[in-house]
């Protein structure tokens, strides 16, 4: 069994910052691709952020230049450094991970999300 266990939201000004983790425990082999999703009230999940077990990473148009991707592949954490931020980026923010575990091919993980508000 994998959990996903994300921390660091909150409420923050326009202009501000927060940095989201997302901690993965379990019988882990390998965590291969990994990403960040939100979900505003009333629209659709979308991908934030997308980083490969290789460290290439991918945006949203609407988050270029102001968020980043990373991961720390030791302690199977990943992370979301998102600057200046604006009410827009107001949503529930999700961990995915596609996982290995021993003798299982890999599956697609979620954590249970955590809410961003940007607001003054």
């Amino acid at each position: 069994q994998v959990q996903l266990v994300e921390s660091g939201g909150g409420l923050v000004q326009p202009g501000g910052s927060l940095r989201l983790s997302c901690a993965a425990s379990g019988s882990i082999f390998t965590i291969n691709a990994a990403g960040w999703y939100r979900q505003a009230p009333g629209k659709q999940r979308e991908l934030v952020a997308a980083i490969t077990s290789e460290g290439s990473t991918a945006y949203a148009d609407s988050v270029k230049g102001r968020f980043t991707i990373s991961r720390d592949n030791s302690a199977n954490m990943m992370f979301l450094q998102m600057n200046r931020l604006k009410p827009e980026d107001t949503a529930v923010y999700y961990c995915n991970a596609v996982v290995e575990i021993p003798d299982h091919p890999p599956f697609d993980y979620w954590g249970q999300g955590t809410q961003v508000t940007v607001s003054s």
